[in-house]
Order: C-alpha cells, then sequence, then structure tokens
C-alpha cells in the first residue's frame, strides 16, 4: 500500500497538520474577506459608533455638539409620540411578519402540493412569480400606485365600490386617521407576501415526497398534510422568515414616506420615520441620535434571538435525523 504525502504537509501517526502551504491559504482567504471587513467597518460600524455619540449632546446639525449625557434617552422616556410611533411598528409587525408568514404557507404549501400535482409545476412557478412581482417593485413606484388606488375623490377602490353598490363604505383611505394606518398595513401585506412564499417553496423542495404519498394514502386531506408535515418540516425557513420580516417592519420607512409621511396627525408615524423627522424637520440631531439608537438596539435584540430560534430548530431536526 503506497501512501503519498504532499510537499508542507507532516504526518504524525494518522493525523495530518497543516504545514506552510495550508497557513499561505488561510491567508489569501483572509486578504479575499478584507475589502468586506473594511466597508462593513466603514459603513456600518463606524457610522453606528459615530450615531451612540451624538446620541449624548444636543445639537442643531450646526456647530459644536454639546454634551448632554444621557438627557435625550431621559426625553425619550417621557416622549408620547415615541411610544405611540413603536405601537404603530408593532402594527407593522402584523402587516409584513405575522400576516404574510402565515398567508405565505398557505399559499405555498397550495403551489406546492396541489397546483404542482394537478396543472404542472410551471403554472406553480407563474403563480409564484406574480405573488413575488411586489417585491421587485421599487417601494417610491408601489407607494404611489396605492395613493392613486386609495385616493378619496378620484381613487380606483372608492369607484370600485360605488359602482358595486356599497358607496356607503367609501373612505379617505389615507386621511383618516381611524383608517390610515390600517390602509398602510393593507399595502405592506401586499408587498411582503411574495417573499415568505419563496422561501417557503424552496424549503418544501427538500421534504421528502413520500410523507405526503405515505399520508394521501392514509386518508389526511390536504389540511392535515400542511398541518403535520408541511409545518413540521419547514420550521427553520419559517423562523428565518419572521425574523427578517419583523426586523423590515421595525425599520420600514419608504412605504410610510411615500403613502402619508407619518400623517394624518401622526396616525401611521413609526420610529424609523420619527427619527426622520426629528434629524432633518426639527433639527434636534442628538435626540434623533438616541430614536434611532434605540431603534437598533431593539433590532438587534430580537435578530439574535430569531437566530437562536433557528439554532434551535436545525439542532431538532438534525436529533430527528439521527
Amino acid at each position: 500500500m503506497t501512501v503519498t504525502v504532499e510537499p508542507g504537509v507532516r504526518t504524525v501517526g494518522k493525523r495530518p497538520h497543516a504545514g506552510p502551504r495550508s497557513r499561505r491559504t488561510r491567508t489569501s482567504y483572509g486578504l479575499f474577506l478584507l475589502p468586506g471587513v473594511l466597508a462593513f467597518l466603514a459603513v456600518i460600524v463606524v457610522p453606528f459608533l459615530m450615531n451612540i455619540g451624538v446620541s449624548f449632546t444636543q445639537w442643531s446639525g450646526i456647530g459644536s455638539p454639546k454634551w448632554t449625557g444621557l438627557a435625550n434617552y431621559h426625553q425619550l422616556l417621557d416622549d408620547s409620540e415615541f411610544w405611540a410611533s413603536f405601537r404603530h411598528s408593532l402594527f407593522m409587525v402584523v402587516a409584513m411578519a405575522v400576516v404574510p408568514t402565515a398567508i405565505g404557507l398557505v399559499l405555498a404549501a397550495a403551489l406546492f402540493d396541489y397546483v404542482g400535482k394537478h396543472f404542472g409545476s410551471r403554472t406553480a412557478a407563474v403563480l409564484r412569480a406574480c405573488f413575488y412581482l411586489p417585491q421587485v417593485l421599487p417601494i417610491a413606484v408601489a407607494g404611489i400606485v396605492w395613493s392613486w388606488i386609495l385616493a378619496p375623490d378620484n381613487g380606483a377602490l372608492n369607484a370600485l365600490l360605488k359602482a358595486v353598490g356599497l358607496g356607503s363604505w367609501q373612505q379617505d383611505w389615507l386621511g383618516d386617521p381611524d383608517v390610515a394606518l390600517y390602509s398602510v398595513m393593507g399595502v405592506m401585506v401586499w408587498v411582503q407576501i411574495g417573499f415568505p412564499l419563496v422561501i417557503f417553496m424552496a424549503g418544501l423542495q427538500r421534504v421528502d415526497p413520500q410523507l405526503y404519498e405515505a399520508a394521501e394514502l392514509d386518508g389526511a386531506g390536504w389540511w392535515r398534510r400542511f398541518w403535520h408535515i408541511t409545518l413540521q418540516q419547514i420550521r427553520p425557513e419559517i423562523y428565518v422568515v419572521l425574523t427578517w420580516c419583523t426586523v423590515a417592519a421595525l425599520k420600514v420607512f419608504g412605504a410610510v414616506y411615500v403613502l402619508t409621511k407619518g400623517g394624518p396627525g401622526g396616525a401611521t408615524d413609526v420610529p424609523s420615520y420619527f427619527s426622520f423627522t426629528t434629524f432633518f424637520e426639527k433639527t434636534q440631531v442628538g435626540y434623533g441620535a438616541a430614536i434611532s439608537t434605540v431603534l437598533t438596539v431593539i433590532i438587534l435584540i430580537l435578530a439574535m434571538v430569531g437566530l437562536k430560534l433557528q439554532t434551535r430548530a436545525d439542532d431538532a431536526e438534525e436529533g430527528n435525523r439521527a
């Protein structure tokens, strides 16, 4: 039996140890990572640290900042407008994470387990692309289109309601404080639904088809297959989608800016837009930085919780396979 030993690798017993060539390989990998690390530091880490520093000051953006310590954070705790905007962001979490995830799960299972089998994979792919289309559209374009649809006088939605005899349901959808937030939520459900659908359909590709076939032979209907097979098999994808969409909901800005600009009367204000107006309209840069810092910390905590849940789901899945 002939054993070939590569130059630069020495063996002790049967376990090779890294030689100069392996060290050079690791060094070359580090060089490839260096541009990304420098970009991350320049674009993310340094601005965030500067933002934290500014949050301890009183500054209008001109002149020298005045050190105020924790005054901005104390003001934040007593600011009813901030807490109102934070409550609105919880509604956005429902509209952009909870509802799209639930609808995306049902649609993905229906397209994969029913439409794909009875109408072909091409039909399922076309429908999947149609649902994903709002994700491709720039949010500014989507917002302008929906502002036309929801316009109070000549909007398509009010015209449709009047045409079908439901004129009493007509509303100033984006101008009434009682319905504006729900209108924005409806738009965001439409925008967001394609992302969970695509992720879940990709996850279903790795599910053993024999599980569905065995359940169908045992007389399980579509809903029971969905509940006992689909949900159990794609739990890692569910955690990923919920984490990603929750973070997106907490930092949503473009849709609110285009549709309502936080109005009417702050009814659709969210922390990111509240920070923006505090920065640039009220020129309270230190206070706006404090709002941004708190929002960033909340997002980081939620992301870490989501990653922890995903890791547990992956470990549980590996344990079941073993």
